[in-house]
């Protein structure tokens, strides 16, 4: 009963701390990367791998329109997966900054051979090398490493392409945001399942609410002993005072 406790109390901990959104997928297949020209490089989408497997940016949203019911869609890479193990990716984000996140992966094929897919990703490629304000500099990242997709001629790699829906989801007098909905201000999380099952990111925690539990439990043991003893003591007075 006391795990059950703590695990409900952390999980809300969390839930206060900021929004989250997830996918869970299998690695597809091993292909080989394309290299003549429009190549992966060449769309200069971030991405992110076991090795670099977080990504702390900003991310652009729209309220929803006939044309585009999810919002703004944005595009990333997953690359250099293990085939066939299982992953999530999450979004994390401020509830100061109300916003309905949908995320989809596809793998390379899927996006080439599907008009509407190929379609919004060369207009988000598009987008962001014209955009003078993409910029290092306001992009912090958590990730020590180069967030670009930096891969050899002839790599043979389990490749997803991962999109990102962004909707404004708040209504406000002014005007201004309600015409130019800002940037969303993200973490967005590649996690590997161990033999499939858990999050790997969450190794820490599930130690942290073990410990807690087994230290809880010594303890109530504990406390249930001094209370009996107390009332045994309680017992023997009365017994000598009759």
């Amino acid at each position: 009963m006391v795990f059950i406790q703590l695990v409900f109390l952390l999980m809300q901990a969390y839930a206060v701390f900021c929004n989250t959104e997830k996918t869970i997928f299998l690695a597809p297949n091993q292909v080989q990367i394309p290299v003549e020209h429009p190549t992966l490089e060449d769309l200069q989408l971030e991405a992110l791998s076991p090795e670099h497997w977080s990504l702390r940016i900003y991310i652009r949203a729209e309220f929803p329109t006939n044309s585009s019911r999810y919002g703004q869609a944005s595009w990333y890479l997953l690359h250099g997966l293990q085939e066939g193990q299982r992953y999530e990716v999450r979004i994390c984000w401020a509830a100061t900054q109300p916003t309905d996140f949908r995320l989809d992966t596809y793998t390379l094929q899927t996006v080439f051979d599907t008009p509407e897919l190929i379609t919004s990703l060369a207009q988000y490629s598009e987008g962001r090398q014209q955009d003078p304000t993409e910029v290092e500099e306001n992009k912090p990242s958590i990730a020590k490493a180069p967030t670009k997709s930096q891969r050899k001629r002839d790599e043979i790699s389990s490749t997803l392409l991962l999109q990102i829906f962004a909707a404004a989801d708040y209504y406000t007098m002014n005007k201004t945001l309600m015409e130019h909905v800002p940037p969303v201000f993200v973490d967005i999380i590649l996690d590997p399942y161990l033999s499939s099952v858990f999050p790997r990111s969450l190794v820490p925690t599930a130690a942290y609410i073990v410990l807690l539990a087994v230290g809880s439990w010594y303890l109530s043991k504990y406390i249930s002993k001094w209370f009996q003893n107390l009332g045994e003591q309680s017992i023997d007075l009365e017994k000598k005072d009759s």
